[in-house]
């Protein structure tokens, strides 16, 4: 018989950005219990001992990096720092934030907000990330968090869909520009998944009616996000790149 593929990240060194709350918290944790040491990265201090200590406790090894993503010099010492730590080979890009306002309430600091931080600032920790594996002659995996709405529309979300849709498409051009140096770039593009930062209105009557859009008639949980990201930073992805994979309950193919 044939093996099934390795989904296991033993010996691997995972960075993850946005790593002290929803999304970015789940999947560092995913990646610890896989076997990674992983690198968590954010703004917060606080926050990012907080995540350290979580996943300690469930067995995990971890270490908190300050970093602002928008700022290329913040982002050149995390990376430094987290290499210093262990031998990269993953960096999820997760860091992100979102201004629900109406297009004619958008100011330019609400869309430089949005935009530097979930557009920019992936660009900035993928292009430190590669130029770190490149110098060091090794392979990696970049897994850059989209959205559904990098390829649906959502009202009063003009900056953070452009951001996404931006991020998929630089997904797909890091994709070709890096596999001549074995480096694997592929994006998720959850759908609505519930976290503690939208579990408010998700919950509300108006987040229900969204629900009932979906396919599969719920709204995403974190945990529904572990086969793909496992899929992606493991063995079992070493032919995959350039790929964004849908994890919506099948909204993206509903009618609009």
């Amino acid at each position: 018989m044939t093996p099934l593929p390795r989904f296991g990240l033993e010996g691997q060194v995972a960075l993850v950005t946005g790593a002290t709350s929803g999304i970015g918290r789940h999947l560092a944790l995913l990646l610890a219990a896989a076997g990674a040491k992983v690198a968590l990265a954010a703004r917060r201090g606080e926050r990012l001992a907080e995540a350290a200590r979580e996943i300690a406790e469930e067995g995990g090894t971890a270490e908190p990096f300050a970093c602002d993503v928008t700022r290329a010099d913040s982002v050149a010492r995390a990376v430094a720092a987290a290499a210093e730590w262990g031998p990269l080979s993953i960096l999820v890009n997760n860091a992100g934030v979102v201004t629900a306002k109406p297009l004619l309430e958008h100011s330019d600091a609400d869309w430089d907000y949005v935009v530097d931080t979930n557009l920019r600032g992936a660009w900035l920790m993928a292009r430190e990330f590669a130029a770190h594996l490149v110098a060091q002659e090794r392979p990696g995996r970049i897994i850059n968090v989209a959205s559904l709405l990098g390829y649906r529309t959502i009202a009063q979300s003009p900056s953070y869909c452009t951001a996404k849709a931006g991020l998929i498409h630089l997904t797909r051009v890091l994709a070709m520009e890096l596999a001549r140096y074995g480096i694997l770039v592929n994006a998720l593009a959850p759908g609505f998944i519930e976290t503690d930062l939208n579990r408010e209105f998700l919950r509300s009557e108006p987040g229900q009616r969204l629900a009932r859009r979906v396919p599969m008639r719920r709204l995403g949980r974190v945990e529904d996000l572990d086969g793909a990201t496992l899929l992606l930073a493991s063995p079992a992805g070493a032919y995959i790149t350039g790929a964004v994979i849908a994890v919506d309950g099948g909204h993206g193919v509903a009618p609009v």
